[in-house]
Protein backbone atom coordinates (compact mmCIF):
# COMPACT_ATOMS: atom_id res chain seq x y z
CA UNK A 1 0.00 0.00 0.00
CA UNK A 2 3.11 2.65 0.34
CA UNK A 3 2.70 3.89 -3.61
CA UNK A 4 5.15 3.61 -6.05
CA UNK A 5 4.83 5.62 -9.41
CA UNK A 6 8.06 3.18 -10.12
CA UNK A 7 6.21 0.24 -8.94
CA UNK A 8 3.28 0.97 -11.57
CA UNK A 9 5.82 1.58 -14.30
CA UNK A 10 7.69 -1.71 -14.11
CA UNK A 11 4.74 -4.05 -14.76
CA UNK A 12 3.06 -3.29 -17.67
CA UNK A 13 0.96 -6.25 -17.53
CA UNK A 14 -1.49 -8.05 -15.35
CA UNK A 15 -1.20 -12.02 -14.15
CA UNK A 16 -3.77 -13.80 -13.72
CA UNK A 17 -4.51 -13.56 -10.31
CA UNK A 18 -3.70 -9.65 -10.07
CA UNK A 19 -6.49 -9.64 -12.97
CA UNK A 20 -8.96 -11.79 -10.59
CA UNK A 21 -8.67 -9.34 -7.90
CA UNK A 22 -9.12 -6.32 -10.31
CA UNK A 23 -12.69 -7.94 -11.51
CA UNK A 24 -13.60 -8.71 -8.12
CA UNK A 25 -12.72 -4.83 -6.87
CA UNK A 26 -14.37 -3.45 -9.77
CA UNK A 27 -17.65 -5.22 -9.56
CA UNK A 28 -17.72 -4.39 -5.50
CA UNK A 29 -17.65 -0.69 -6.89
CA UNK A 30 -19.43 -1.12 -9.84
CA UNK A 31 -17.01 0.11 -12.27
CA UNK A 32 -17.01 -1.24 -15.63
CA UNK A 33 -13.41 -2.91 -16.59
CA UNK A 34 -13.60 -1.60 -20.31
CA UNK A 35 -10.96 0.95 -21.28
CA UNK A 36 -10.76 4.05 -19.57
CA UNK A 37 -13.30 3.12 -17.23
CA UNK A 38 -10.84 2.67 -14.15
CA UNK A 39 -7.12 2.22 -13.91
CA UNK A 40 -5.93 -1.00 -11.82
CA UNK A 41 -2.16 -0.78 -10.81
CA UNK A 42 0.53 -1.96 -8.49
CA UNK A 43 0.51 0.39 -5.38
CA UNK A 44 3.65 -0.96 -3.72
CA UNK A 45 6.19 -3.48 -3.45
CA UNK A 46 5.75 -5.89 -0.25
CA UNK A 47 8.08 -8.02 1.34
CA UNK A 48 5.56 -10.90 1.98
CA UNK A 49 3.71 -12.46 -0.10
CA UNK A 50 1.05 -9.69 -0.22
CA UNK A 51 0.74 -6.87 -2.77
CA UNK A 52 -1.39 -4.05 -3.26
CA UNK A 53 -2.99 -2.25 -6.36
CA UNK A 54 -4.40 0.97 -6.61
CA UNK A 55 -7.82 1.49 -8.48
CA UNK A 56 -8.35 5.40 -9.69
CA UNK A 57 -11.83 6.17 -11.19
CA UNK A 58 -12.97 9.51 -12.60
CA UNK A 59 -16.41 8.53 -13.04
CA UNK A 60 -17.41 9.08 -9.89
CA UNK A 61 -19.80 11.67 -8.87
CA UNK A 62 -17.86 14.62 -7.10
CA UNK A 63 -14.47 13.77 -8.94
CA UNK A 64 -11.97 11.07 -8.93
CA UNK A 65 -11.91 8.42 -6.51
CA UNK A 66 -9.08 5.99 -5.67
CA UNK A 67 -9.06 2.78 -3.59
CA UNK A 68 -6.73 -0.11 -2.67
CA UNK A 69 -7.34 -3.73 -3.28
CA UNK A 70 -5.29 -5.92 -1.50
CA UNK A 71 -4.22 -9.54 -2.53
CA UNK A 72 -3.28 -12.51 0.14
CA UNK A 73 -3.14 -15.88 -1.18
CA UNK A 74 -4.64 -17.41 1.42
CA UNK A 75 -2.02 -20.68 1.00
CA UNK A 76 0.71 -17.84 2.68
CA UNK A 77 -1.50 -15.10 4.17
CA UNK A 78 -3.97 -14.80 6.78
CA UNK A 79 -5.91 -11.54 6.08
CA UNK A 80 -7.60 -12.09 9.60
CA UNK A 81 -5.16 -10.53 11.72
CA UNK A 82 -5.02 -7.59 9.27
CA UNK A 83 -8.45 -7.15 9.82
CA UNK A 84 -8.57 -7.42 13.70
CA UNK A 85 -5.25 -4.80 14.30
CA UNK A 86 -7.21 -2.53 11.81
CA UNK A 87 -10.66 -2.26 13.66
CA UNK A 88 -8.66 -1.78 16.97
CA UNK A 89 -6.64 1.03 15.35
CA UNK A 90 -9.72 2.43 14.26
CA UNK A 91 -11.32 2.21 17.53
CA UNK A 92 -8.13 4.06 18.83
CA UNK A 93 -9.10 6.79 16.90
CA UNK A 94 -5.99 6.18 14.23
CA UNK A 95 -6.32 6.46 10.81
CA UNK A 96 -5.96 3.27 9.40
CA UNK A 97 -7.21 1.55 6.06
CA UNK A 98 -11.23 1.02 6.34
CA UNK A 99 -12.40 -2.12 5.13
CA UNK A 100 -14.55 -1.54 2.30
CA UNK A 101 -15.51 -5.17 0.80
CA UNK A 102 -13.57 -8.63 1.46
CA UNK A 103 -13.49 -11.90 0.11
CA UNK A 104 -11.01 -14.55 2.38
CA UNK A 105 -11.46 -16.99 0.00
CA UNK A 106 -10.15 -15.60 -2.41
CA UNK A 107 -7.58 -13.51 -0.20
CA UNK A 108 -8.80 -9.81 -1.60
CA UNK A 109 -9.55 -6.93 0.34
CA UNK A 110 -10.93 -3.80 -0.80
CA UNK A 111 -9.66 -0.66 1.13
CA UNK A 112 -9.89 2.88 1.51
CA UNK A 113 -6.62 4.62 -0.07
CA UNK A 114 -4.49 7.21 2.47
CA UNK A 115 -2.63 8.26 0.22
CA UNK A 116 0.20 8.00 -2.56
CA UNK A 117 3.11 9.55 -0.33
CA UNK A 118 4.55 7.76 2.38
CA UNK A 119 7.03 9.42 4.88
CA UNK A 120 9.88 7.52 3.52
CA UNK A 121 9.28 9.24 0.46
CA UNK A 122 9.40 12.92 2.03
CA UNK A 123 11.47 12.90 5.42
CA UNK A 124 14.97 14.99 5.19
CA UNK A 125 16.67 16.12 8.24
CA UNK A 126 14.64 19.86 7.23
CA UNK A 127 11.13 18.32 8.03
CA UNK A 128 11.48 15.47 10.51
CA UNK A 129 10.31 17.40 13.55
CA UNK A 130 7.47 18.58 11.74
CA UNK A 131 6.32 14.92 10.20
CA UNK A 132 7.77 12.77 13.60
CA UNK A 133 5.36 15.07 16.19
CA UNK A 134 2.10 13.83 14.62
CA UNK A 135 3.92 9.96 14.29
CA UNK A 136 4.63 10.24 17.84
CA UNK A 137 1.21 11.44 18.95
CA UNK A 138 -0.63 9.02 16.94
CA UNK A 139 1.66 6.03 18.66
CA UNK A 140 0.64 7.74 22.32
CA UNK A 141 -2.94 7.24 21.18
CA UNK A 142 -2.83 3.52 20.00
CA UNK A 143 -0.92 2.95 22.89
CA UNK A 144 -3.12 4.14 25.20
CA UNK A 145 -5.91 2.16 23.78
CA UNK A 146 -3.98 -1.11 25.17
CA UNK A 147 -5.95 -4.11 26.74
CA UNK A 148 -4.42 -7.36 27.68
CA UNK A 149 -5.31 -11.13 26.33
CA UNK A 150 -6.81 -9.20 22.35
CA UNK A 151 -3.38 -9.66 20.55
CA UNK A 152 -1.12 -12.35 20.91
CA UNK A 153 1.73 -11.93 23.47
CA UNK A 154 4.84 -11.03 22.49
CA UNK A 155 6.44 -13.81 24.75
CA UNK A 156 9.39 -15.88 25.18
CA UNK A 157 9.14 -18.14 22.50
CA UNK A 158 8.21 -15.45 19.83
CA UNK A 159 11.11 -13.42 21.06
CA UNK A 160 13.68 -16.75 20.88
CA UNK A 161 12.30 -17.20 17.25
CA UNK A 162 12.49 -13.81 16.27
CA UNK A 163 16.34 -13.40 17.40
CA UNK A 164 17.19 -17.62 15.77
CA UNK A 165 16.55 -15.91 12.36
CA UNK A 166 19.78 -13.94 13.03
CA UNK A 167 22.25 -17.05 13.13
CA UNK A 168 20.32 -18.94 10.93
CA UNK A 169 19.77 -16.82 8.12
CA UNK A 170 22.11 -13.91 7.94
CA UNK A 171 25.11 -16.04 9.36
CA UNK A 172 24.81 -19.19 8.71
CA UNK A 173 23.18 -18.89 5.49
CA UNK A 174 24.20 -15.55 4.03
CA UNK A 175 28.00 -15.41 5.53
CA UNK A 176 28.66 -18.78 5.83
CA UNK A 177 29.82 -18.51 9.60
CA UNK A 178 28.47 -20.99 11.78
CA UNK A 179 28.58 -20.42 15.53
CA UNK A 180 30.10 -22.88 18.13
CA UNK A 181 32.07 -23.30 21.36
CA UNK A 182 32.64 -19.53 22.97
CA UNK A 183 31.09 -17.80 20.06
CA UNK A 184 27.78 -20.14 20.64
CA UNK A 185 28.44 -19.29 24.46
CA UNK A 186 28.32 -15.28 23.42
CA UNK A 187 25.43 -15.84 21.36
CA UNK A 188 23.01 -17.81 23.69
CA UNK A 189 23.94 -15.11 26.88
CA UNK A 190 22.88 -11.72 24.81
CA UNK A 191 20.19 -13.95 23.39
CA UNK A 192 19.21 -14.94 27.24
CA UNK A 193 20.02 -10.49 28.21
CA UNK A 194 17.95 -9.19 25.35
CA UNK A 195 14.65 -11.61 26.59
CA UNK A 196 14.57 -10.68 29.94
CA UNK A 197 15.12 -7.15 29.07
CA UNK A 198 12.08 -7.49 26.57
CA UNK A 199 9.74 -9.40 29.17
CA UNK A 200 10.57 -6.88 31.73
CA UNK A 201 8.92 -3.60 30.08
CA UNK A 202 5.46 -2.46 30.56
CA UNK A 203 3.46 -3.84 28.00
CA UNK A 204 1.41 -2.21 25.23
CA UNK A 205 -0.22 -2.48 21.81
CA UNK A 206 2.85 -2.87 19.14
CA UNK A 207 2.91 -1.98 15.86
CA UNK A 208 5.96 -3.77 14.80
CA UNK A 209 6.61 -1.78 11.83
CA UNK A 210 5.81 1.61 13.13
CA UNK A 211 8.41 3.16 10.58
CA UNK A 212 8.41 5.65 7.88
CA UNK A 213 7.42 3.15 4.93
CA UNK A 214 4.54 2.17 6.76
CA UNK A 215 3.69 5.82 7.03
CA UNK A 216 1.38 7.66 5.17
CA UNK A 217 0.99 11.61 4.50
CA UNK A 218 -2.56 11.89 4.41
CA UNK A 219 -5.43 14.18 6.90
CA UNK A 220 -5.08 13.18 9.19
CA UNK A 221 -1.23 12.55 9.41
CA UNK A 222 -0.03 9.88 9.64
CA UNK A 223 -1.98 7.30 7.97
CA UNK A 224 -1.00 3.81 9.37
CA UNK A 225 -0.39 0.70 7.51
CA UNK A 226 1.00 -2.70 7.46
CA UNK A 227 -0.32 -3.63 10.96
CA UNK A 228 -1.16 -7.10 10.70
CA UNK A 229 1.78 -8.54 13.04
CA UNK A 230 0.87 -6.43 15.83
CA UNK A 231 1.33 -7.70 19.26
CA UNK A 232 0.95 -7.25 23.06
CA UNK A 233 3.98 -6.43 24.23
CA UNK A 234 7.06 -4.24 25.53
CA UNK A 235 6.28 -0.12 25.41
CA UNK A 236 9.62 1.00 23.41
CA UNK A 237 9.11 -1.30 20.80
CA UNK A 238 7.56 1.01 18.22
CA UNK A 239 8.99 3.99 19.07
CA UNK A 240 12.68 2.68 18.85
CA UNK A 241 11.05 1.17 15.22
CA UNK A 242 10.14 4.60 14.02
CA UNK A 243 13.50 6.53 14.63
CA UNK A 244 15.72 3.72 14.09
CA UNK A 245 14.43 2.66 10.52
CA UNK A 246 15.29 -0.25 8.28
CA UNK A 247 15.55 2.57 5.17
CA UNK A 248 17.06 5.89 6.76
CA UNK A 249 19.65 6.82 9.59
CA UNK A 250 19.48 9.58 11.76
CA UNK A 251 21.50 11.87 13.77
CA UNK A 252 22.37 9.66 17.17
CA UNK A 253 21.27 13.40 18.76
CA UNK A 254 18.35 13.59 17.06
CA UNK A 255 17.03 10.07 17.75
CA UNK A 256 17.54 10.89 21.63
CA UNK A 257 15.81 14.18 21.21
CA UNK A 258 12.83 12.05 19.52
CA UNK A 259 12.57 9.55 22.19
CA UNK A 260 12.42 11.93 24.85
CA UNK A 261 9.66 13.92 23.35
CA UNK A 262 8.15 10.48 22.93
CA UNK A 263 8.90 9.39 26.74
CA UNK A 264 7.87 12.82 27.71
CA UNK A 265 4.74 12.65 26.23
CA UNK A 266 3.68 9.57 26.64
CA UNK A 267 4.12 9.99 30.53
CA UNK A 268 2.15 12.61 30.41
CA UNK A 269 -0.98 10.75 28.47
CA UNK A 270 -0.60 8.51 31.08
CA UNK A 271 1.30 5.42 29.72
CA UNK A 272 3.11 3.22 32.05
CA UNK A 273 6.52 4.44 31.39
CA UNK A 274 9.31 4.79 33.99
CA UNK A 275 10.17 8.51 35.04
CA UNK A 276 13.94 7.87 34.45
CA UNK A 277 14.51 8.40 30.77
CA UNK A 278 17.90 6.87 30.84
CA UNK A 279 15.99 3.70 32.07
CA UNK A 280 13.33 3.90 29.17
CA UNK A 281 16.31 4.54 26.50
CA UNK A 282 18.21 1.28 27.62
CA UNK A 283 14.68 -0.29 27.21
CA UNK A 284 14.46 1.33 24.08
CA UNK A 285 18.40 0.38 22.88
CA UNK A 286 17.93 -2.88 24.16
CA UNK A 287 14.30 -3.97 22.22
CA UNK A 288 15.75 -2.14 19.59
CA UNK A 289 18.40 -4.88 19.14
CA UNK A 290 16.68 -7.43 19.46
CA UNK A 291 14.79 -6.00 16.39
CA UNK A 292 18.02 -5.31 14.36
CA UNK A 293 19.06 -8.56 15.05
CA UNK A 294 15.87 -10.15 13.75
CA UNK A 295 15.81 -7.63 10.72
CA UNK A 296 18.82 -8.97 9.73
CA UNK A 297 17.76 -12.52 9.51
CA UNK A 298 14.97 -11.29 7.82
CA UNK A 299 16.25 -9.50 4.97
CA UNK A 300 18.86 -12.51 4.45
CA UNK A 301 15.65 -15.01 4.47
CA UNK A 302 13.74 -12.88 1.82
CA UNK A 303 16.49 -13.05 -0.20
CA UNK A 304 17.75 -16.61 -0.15
CA UNK A 305 13.83 -18.28 0.13
CA UNK A 306 11.79 -15.44 -1.13
CA UNK A 307 13.76 -14.17 -4.04
CA UNK A 308 14.15 -10.77 -3.22
CA UNK A 309 17.70 -9.36 -3.18
CA UNK A 310 16.90 -5.49 -2.21
CA UNK A 311 16.63 -5.92 1.11
CA UNK A 312 20.05 -6.93 1.49
CA UNK A 313 21.21 -3.37 0.80
CA UNK A 314 20.06 -2.10 3.82
CA UNK A 315 21.87 -4.83 5.79
CA UNK A 316 24.74 -2.64 6.48
CA UNK A 317 22.21 -0.20 8.08
CA UNK A 318 21.61 -2.96 11.12
CA UNK A 319 25.32 -4.26 11.87
CA UNK A 320 25.94 -0.58 12.48
CA UNK A 321 22.83 -0.02 14.85
CA UNK A 322 24.16 -3.28 16.18
CA UNK A 323 27.83 -2.16 16.78
CA UNK A 324 26.98 1.51 18.14
CA UNK A 325 24.43 -0.30 20.68
CA UNK A 326 26.25 -3.29 21.74
CA UNK A 327 29.23 -0.40 22.52
CA UNK A 328 26.90 1.19 24.74
CA UNK A 329 26.47 -1.55 27.55
CA UNK A 330 28.72 -3.48 29.24
CA UNK A 331 26.09 -6.76 29.86
CA UNK A 332 26.42 -6.86 25.59
CA UNK A 333 30.13 -6.71 24.92
CA UNK A 334 29.62 -10.15 24.05
CA UNK A 335 27.74 -9.50 21.41
CA UNK A 336 30.37 -6.11 20.07
CA UNK A 337 33.22 -9.02 20.15
CA UNK A 338 30.85 -11.28 18.11
CA UNK A 339 30.24 -9.04 15.73
CA UNK A 340 34.13 -8.10 15.40
CA UNK A 341 35.14 -11.67 15.02
CA UNK A 342 32.27 -12.78 13.22
CA UNK A 343 30.71 -10.12 11.04
CA UNK A 344 32.55 -7.09 10.44
CA UNK A 345 35.87 -9.49 8.57
CA UNK A 346 32.89 -10.07 5.80
CA UNK A 347 30.62 -6.72 5.88
CA UNK A 348 32.97 -3.82 6.52
CA UNK A 349 31.07 -0.34 7.65
CA UNK A 350 32.05 2.75 6.03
Amino acid sequence: MTGSASVAASLNALDARAVQARDWAFACLGLSVEPGSASFAPASADASFRRYFRIVSGRIAGGQRSWIVMDAPPAQEDCRPFLKVGALLLEAGVHAPQVLAQDLGQGFLLLSDLGAQTYLDVLTLDNADELFAPAISTLIQWQLASCPGVLPDYDEPLLARELALFPDWYLSRHLGVSLSGDDLAAWQSVCATLIAAALAQPKVYVHRDYMPRNLMISDPNPGVLDHQDAVYGPIAYDPICLFKDAFLSWPEARIDAWLRRYHRQGLMAGLPLTADYVAFRCDADCIGLQRHLKVLGIFARINYRDGKPKYLADTPRFVRYVIDVAARYAELAPLAALFERCVLPVVPLA
